[in-house]
């Protein structure tokens, strides 16, 4: 009995070591792990996707004072110079920063436009491709134009990444549980914030407009690191990972499918049903649409404007600080949505046409004595649109089902691009018009 116990011992240890010495393979990716990886990637595709359309917002008025440098100078000293208004109070450029707004905005709106037409039909990688590409080229072209009609078609290629970007990854974000949007609305929120932030550091420490752009070309490459290196496969969605409230609080904006009717890829929708989610998402659009072009007449068409005359920064550092602030409430606004939800998203649109009306009143009458009650002023502006868009986001995810959710995300995001689109050609001549006043 004894010999008998002692070979069965023998044997369990020959097999426990000859178990041990296969080489194992590598454990799965937990689900933890993988939300991780698709949390962090996408708050990274945020950052880099906006990160050029802020910068070259940013930039906007060192890009309109090449129309008034030498037409050999190879980039624009920061600082700031003569202007051919000098006799107005504002210290106008000739052109107004609107004018890069629309460069920057007009072929995203373009692109929105048509994405739920068929942009479906390209896969994800290359269009993501594309936008890497652009954006690089964006800052290349900037960086080494000499003239503002070069500088504008750079800006040109900023919005197109931007734009592409945004459907491109905002439609991904079906494929992956629903938390992923407030880590995608945070990163575009960090882009601006970092954006802002580095070029007006780069420049205040010295470096030229030209080099500051040319040190952010990294940015590309991380988007493009981050989408195919750092996302997991997407799966089909169950409710996993979400918050049971969240769960039962998903009901369709519309009803459009009957008993018989199997959930589908959203692309299998018919024109009927497209346009039915579309009227629904109404109640979201047209609010976001208001924040977008109250917050962007205010930074487009009257923060040139905002000019103080009493303090040490020239007129380019207010408008880089105005820019840099703006982003800053809307960064934390954007990662707020974890603390602080709003469902009833016109109050924000209310509340940031007020702080139109007022910041328009303080430009034609002068009102505020201080640029430091501006700063504050316009950091409020921020934490209104940031947090506009990223509850707008949130609300249609809960409220989309699974067939409707990826077109409901496309559909929607034209909202914040026509709201900038009107923002822009109204500034345009109010700019004109108030450059003209004594």
């Amino acid at each position: 009995m004894g010999s008998s116990a002692g070979s069965w011992r023998r044997l369990e240890d020959s097999e426990r070591e000859e178990t041990d010495s296969e080489p194992q393979a590598p454990p799965p990716l937990d689900g933890q792990s993988a939300q991780w990886k698709n949390a962090v990637g996408f708050w990274i595709l945020g950052l880099c996707n906006n990160f050029s359309y802020v910068v070259m917002l940013s930039a906007a008025h060192d890009i309109l004072k090449q129309e008034q440098a030498s037409g050999n100078q190879s980039h624009v000293e920061p600082g700031p110079t003569p202007t051919p208004n000098s006799s107005s109070r504002f210290d106008c450029n000739s052109i107004s920063t609107a004018a890069v707004l629309l460069a920057d905005i007009l072929p995203t709106l373009i692109i929105k436009l048509l994405a739920p037409l068929g942009l479906h039909l390209l896969p994800y990688s290359p269009r993501v491709l594309v936008s890497g590409v652009c954006s690089a080229g964006s800052f290349i072209l900037v960086a080494f134009s000499h003239s503002v009609g070069l500088s504008l078609c750079g800006v040109v290629l900023a919005s197109i990444s931007s734009g592409l970007g945004e459907v491109t990854f905002l439609s991904l974000t079906a494929s992956y549980p629903s938390a992923v949007i407030s880590w995608w609305s945070s990163g575009t929120g960090g882009a601006g914030l970092f954006g802002s932030l580095s070029y007006l550091g780069f420049t205040q420490a010295g470096l030229s407009p030209q080099h500051t752009l040319l040190s952010m070309l990294g940015i590309p490459v991380l988007l493009l690191a981050s989408y195919f290196l750092l996302l997991t496969s997407p799966e089909p969605q169950d409710p996993g990972g979400e918050d049971e409230a969240e769960t039962a609080a998903r009901q369709p904006l519309i009803s459009t499918e009957t008993p018989e009717s199997k959930p589908g890829s959203s692309w299998d929708l018919s024109f009927q049903e497209r346009w039915t989610v579309f009227k629904g998402l109404l109640r979201y659009i047209i609010p976001l649409v208001l924040v977008y072009f109250a917050e962007y007449f205010i930074n487009q068409g009257l923060f040139e404007l905002l000019f103080f005359r009493n303090t040490s920064l020239s007129h380019a550092q207010q408008y880089r600080w105005y820019q840099m602030l703006y982003q800053a409430g809307v960064f934390v606004s954007r990662s707020s949505l974890h603390c602080c939800r709003i469902r009833f998203t016109w109050v924000l649109a209310l509340l940031q046409c007020l702080n139109l009306a007022f910041l328009l009143a303080d430009v034609y009458l002068s009102f505020l004595p201080s640029i430091y009650l501006i700063f504050i002023i316009i950091l409020y502006e921020g934490f209104l649109g940031g947090a506009a868009y990223v509850n707008t986001f949130h609300n249609i995810a809960l409220e989309t089902s699974d067939k409707h959710r990826e077109f409901a995300m496309e559909a929607a995001c034209i909202s914040d691009t026509l709201g900038i689109s009107m923002s822009g050609v109204l500034a345009l001549p109010l700019h004109d018009f108030l450059c003209h006043l004594p």
